[in-house]
């Protein structure tokens, strides 16, 4: 029996994505599952929901002083998140 007809279940649910027009999909969802790593355990404890539409990232704090540092550091976590998917996925930041 020939294993040249075999695929991945990685390779089959990529291509699933490619098919319906999300290909972006997958890189979103490491973006999301990211946020952890990038933002830090202080900042993630204090983050209540995280989201993207459209290309941006909104991430919702609990705290005004946390929301003002992240303004700061928009641009700094734009990269970082980006470098994630390894292509500008996100084009802006929104802090809610």
């Amino acid at each position: 029996m020939s294993d040249n007809n075999l695929t991945t279940l990685g390779e089959m649910i990529k291509a699933f994505y490619h098919d319906n027009h999300r290909d972006d999909a997958l890189d979103e969802q490491r973006i999301l599952d990211g946020w952890k790593d990038v933002a830090g355990d202080f900042i993630n404890t204090h983050t209540l929901q995280t989201s993207i539409k459209n290309g941006v990232f909104y991430v919702k704090v609990d705290a005004d002083s946390l929301r003002n540092e992240l303004f700061y550091a928009k641009s700094m976590l734009l990269g970082k998140l980006n470098s994630l998917a390894e292509k500008e996925i996100l084009k802006d930041i929104v802090i809610i």
